[in-house]
Formats: structure tokens, sequence, C-alpha cells
């Protein structure tokens, strides 16, 4: 199947993210019996999500920086220079080439915790935007005929607004749906302001942890499914790189429940355990 590209504009907090890694709201993933399904808390009471089971992530090296690939899934957000954004990018890139992860995801002294959010959760959906482009061709209504991150989880969607009764659909549908509905968040100035003076909605970090978590899903599908084509395409170590930055982020400000982890538990705690 072929996959679509998208484009759409993105404002002004999308550039300067390109360089670090992570994401706002819809899609609460809990560990729940096999016929429960969950109910999102926050925007629409009709976000359901449903998942089922353990699973145990595949063993994975961690480390290295950079993507051999280019490609991507969706067009990538760029942020303009001269941004105050673009400047805590630049910081952001600056504290990861020191190689310390935990400290590259620390909110800078001074800084807004909203604002720092906006910057890495857009540059996660790049990273991740980029990983999954790599193993699209692997990635097909054929070979994944449901959203899955092993056996055992099983994700549904729904937006709310478009689709509101959660829906069975294949991998790449899923996350077709997925990553349209984080633009369209990343593009809405009522959520992730771009002009300097404009504050955040109150709403923000929830909107910030749903979008996190459902990126998160990407990153579960691609190791449990997609795990033996990333190492042929040499992409493991960048992989491995992005989901440890992501990690590290989401537990230092707490932005995904424990229980949303389950899908990769075992292999966060062997990419982090050197790091505590």
């Amino acid at each position: 199947m072929q996959k679509q590209r998208f484009s759409s504009s993105f404002h002004e907090r999308s550039r300067y993210l390109r360089a670090q890694g992570a994401e706002p709201h819809h899609g609460v993933v809990r560990i729940m019996p096999p016929t429960d399904l969950l109910r999102e808390p926050g925007w629409h009471t009709q976000h359901t999500q449903c998942y089922r089971g353990t699973v145990v992530p595949p063993e994975t090296p961690a480390t290295a920086n950079g993507s051999r690939s280019s490609k991507t899934f969706k067009p990538k957000k760029n942020i303009p220079e001269g941004s105050h954004q673009y400047e805590l990018l630049k910081h952001a890139e600056a504290t990861l080439g020191s190689g310390n992860l935990r400290m590259a995801v620390m909110l800078p002294e001074g800084e807004d915790l909203n604002e720092w959010v906006a910057v890495n959760t857009v540059d996660f959906f790049n990273q991740i935007n980029m990983l999954y482009g790599t193993i699209t061709d692997f990635c097909t209504e054929e070979s994944c005929p449901v959203m899955s991150a092993g056996p055992k989880y099983e994700y549904h969607w729904a937006d709310g607004t478009n689709i509101k009764k959660p829906i069975k659909c294949s991998a790449p549908k899923y996350i077709d749906y997925l990553m349209t509905w984080v633009q369209d968040q990343l593009d809405d100035e009522t959520l992730f302001p771009s002009k300097i003076g404009v504050p955040f909605p109150k709403n923000f970090m929830s909107v910030a942890k749903t979008i996190l978590k459902r990126l998160f899903r990407v990153y579960a599908h691609i190791y449990h499914q997609h795990f033996d084509p990333v190492i042929q395409l040499q992409e493991e170590a960048h992989l491995n790189t992005s989901f440890k930055h992501f990690i590290f982020f989401v537990q230092e400000f707490n932005l995904i429940d424990r229980r949303e982890l389950a899908p990769l538990q075992e292999l966060i705690e062997k990419l982090t355990s050197k790091d505590r």
C-alpha cells in the first residue's frame, strides 16, 4: 500500500525541534482486561482506546546518534530562526551534544515549562515521523492488519471529531490518522501559540500528554513489529537513542503514566538503568 505524504503549515514552534525529539492530547493507553475499553479524559468522552494484556519487548542495544535516512512519513515541522523557540532548540541541541540525556531533558533555568514541553513535543513528532518513514515499506495493510505492539496490545482509533467511536484499523492507517491528528494539534495556534506573549491555554499540558502517549504507540509498534527491518537499515542506534531521549523527557515531567508504557517496559528499564 502506498503511503500518503501530507503537507500542512506549521507554526513557529516547529523548526527548532528537529534536533531534539518529543509531543499534546488524545489517546490514552491503559492495561485493561481484553474486553474493556478505555475512556480518555480531557477533550471528548468519546475518545476511548482499547488495548490488551502484557508483552515482552525485544532486546535491543542502546546508544549512538543520527539517522542515515532523511525519508519522512509526514512533512517535517520547522521553527523559524530568531524565535525564542529556536533558541531553546539550540540550547537542547548543545545539551544533547554532551551525551547526557538526563540533563538534556531538564527544564532550562528561567524557562516556561509549557514552552519547553511544546518545543520537545514538536521535535519528538519530527523524530518519530522520520523513524517511521524509514520502515513504511514494511508496515503495510497486509503485514500489519491491526495496530498493535506485540500480540497482546491492540490500539483502536478515535479522534472525537471525525471518528468518535473507536475503530479497528491497520497499523499504517492508524499511524496515518495519528500523525495527521498530531499535525492538526501542532498547527492550532490556540493550543500551540507561536507568537511571543501569547499564553498557552489552560488545557495545554493535557493536550501535550495525549500527543506524547499516542506517539509512544508508534515507537511500540516499530519495536515489536518492525525491529528486524530497523536492524537491516542500520537504524537501531538512532531508534534507541530517540526512544531513550523520549522516555527520559516524559519521565522528567510525568507526562505518561507508567501503565501506558507497559508494552515496552522491559526495554525502558534496559535503556535507562545505567542513567539512574
